[in-house]
């Protein structure tokens, strides 16, 4: 059993996979709170649900992809025979976690998007760097930008731990209504690193709004 705030589909509108249908199941619980936090309502209670249950809801969802997030989706101790279940089923798994936890008992097909939280974060001392060396290549490493300091200390963490031999997907996102676009582009073009600029697609769609 997992507890489970919300289940719903929609546009993945963050990570490679932007722009594409996937469903969302979004975990209870957070050991964090970063000072951005946009779902803090997920930080406790929720409704239990069986695996088969959520499996049964992403298929007749009918997108290929299932995002399963949270919250701190690793929180939970049946969150890998989820993800595996889904495997099973043929999705495209992606899990998002906050970076502070191991990723070691996620299968290694799921896609596995790890914050590494920023010191504008508040919870840069949170940060687990041990799973920097499970990351596979289909894996993503994202940045929470909350200002050129952000900015800076993420391009050391990049060049640090080698991170663009471990993965291309390495995302830079604005915290949302504290960055300017116009200058993360900037900051990131003249990096001349491989990093990925990334804004929050369901947000500019959609409004900072549950449910989307």
């Amino acid at each position: 059993m997992l507890r489970v705030i919300e289940t719903f589909a929609s546009i993945q509108g963050e990570s490679t996979h932007a722009g594409r249908r996937c469903f969302f199941i979004r975990l209870a619980g957070c050991n964090l709170r970063c000072n951005y936090c946009d779902t803090a309502y997920a930080w406790d209670g929720g409704e239990e649900f069986s695996i088969e249950k959520l499996v049964t809801l992403a298929v007749n969802s009918k997108c290929d992809i299932v995002e399963v997030t949270g919250g701190e989706p690793l929180m939970q101790k049946d969150t890998p025979l989820l993800l595996q279940a889904l495997l099973d089923e043929g999705f495209t798994v992606l899990l998002e976690t906050n970076g502070s936890v191991s990723i070691a008992q996620v299968p290694e097909k799921v896609c596995k998007i790890v914050d590494c939280k920023t010191p504008g974060s508040a919870m840069a001392e949170n940060n687990c760097f041990e799973n920097f060396s499970r990351l596979k290549f289909h894996d993503e490493v994202k940045f929470v930008i909350s200002g050129k300091d952000d900015f800076d200390w993420s391009v050391q963490i990049v060049q640090q731990y080698k991170l663009a031999e471990k993965t291309p997907n390495l995302v830079f996102s604005p915290v949302w209504g504290r960055v300017d676009f116009q200058e993360l582009a900037k900051w990131v073009v003249e990096s001349n690193l491989p990093i990925r600029m990334q804004l929050q697609m369901h947000k500019i769609i959609w409004g900072d709004k549950k449910g989307v």
